[in-house]
């Protein structure tokens, strides 16, 4: 429905949600790049929502907003504006010297609601809500020094098969800029700390195999021209882009889960899919049940450390 103030009005569910200014242009076209605007935006949420909310509900989030399109200038929100609805789930989790309150979403409605706020990218923590200091995913971000893919291929090759090794379960995901995300999904009861640990022994065992493609620098002039394999986001109050989200880039490139098989495809790359047909993929149901098989670390710790020795 449109109203005559140029308001269109969005049925999710039992609500209506109002997008403001629905041609808006957030991501203006250009050489290959095609023009979206916000109509398209909410179009894309509403579409994806069925595949994307499963990886945002109970989580708190940190929105990525452009409210004058890609040109004019970021805001990075965690704390929930009071004018938010009523209806949208917050969560209050602490930080140092107090407390933040983050958004959460669990429905349609508030995915639509943050698309009429030109929150063009949604970056999740890697815990819930409910036990905000125990991860239930772990993230490993393959960063590529400049923005060559076989790079990364080779490198999620590498690290895929250590992961299977350590006899834990992985799922891929194109970020929508320049690399992949490995994720494996935990059972939730080790801290952050345990965590981080166990992912930093894990890409410095592969970095030492592999010392001429592979490091894990944190500064980038320590790296050269090699992969760096991005441990950091498994820290409290650290996020990751979530499954599915938009990144605020040319095109509109979508962080898109893809198959292990996928890796193999010539014309793959961290900005495949965009919001015309990331949708498309996520029907085909690429990650199939992984994310539901969390691990304890315990055993693959052990594991990590025979191959170390």
């Amino acid at each position: 429905m449109s109203g005559g103030d140029g308001t269109r009005r969005v049925r999710a569910g039992r609500r209506t949600v109002e997008v403001h200014r629905p041609d808006k242009v957030l991501f203006p076209g250009g050489g290959d790049a095609k023009e979206y605007t916000k109509g398209d935006l909410v179009d894309y949420h509403r579409a994806v929502a069925p595949f994307m909310l499963p990886h945002l509900r109970g989580r708190p989030l940190m929105l990525e907003r452009h409210p004058d399109g890609l040109d004019g200038p970021r805001f990075m929100q965690k704390n929930t504006p009071d004018g938010y609805p009523e209806w949208i789930t917050r969560v209050e989790v602490a930080k140092e010297g107090g407390t933040v309150r983050h958004t959460v979403c669990d429905d349609t409605a508030t995915l639509l609601y943050l698309a009429d706020q030109a929150s063009i990218a949604l970056h999740r923590w890697l815990s819930r809500a409910d036990s905000v200091g125990h991860p239930d995913r772990l993230v490993f971000d393959l960063d590529p020094a400049g923005d060559d893919f076989e790079a990364v291929r080779e490198a999620a090759w590498l690290l895929g098969e250590l992961l299977d090794e350590l006899e834990l379960p992985s799922a891929l995901m194109t970020t929508g800029s320049r690399g992949l995300h490995a994720i494996v999904p935990l059972n939730g009861r080790h801290d952050f700390d345990e965590v981080r640990s166990f992912a930093r022994n894990v890409a410095d065992t592969l970095a030492d195999a592999h010392p001429g493609r592979l490091t894990t620098a944190a500064r980038k002039k320590d790296r050269g021209e090699r992969l760096y394999l991005d441990v950091q986001r498994n820290a409290y109050a650290q996020t990751a882009v979530a499954p599915f989200t938009v990144r605020p880039r040319p095109g509109a490139p979508v962080a898109t889960p893809i198959t292990w098989d996928q890796l193999d495809d010539p014309e793959l790359h961290a900005r495949g899919w965009t919001i015309a047909d990331a949708v498309e993929q996520a029907r085909t149901n690429p990650w199939s049940g992984l994310l539901s098989r969390g691990r304890a670390l315990g055993p693959a710790r052990r594991r990590l450390d025979a191959l170390r020795a």
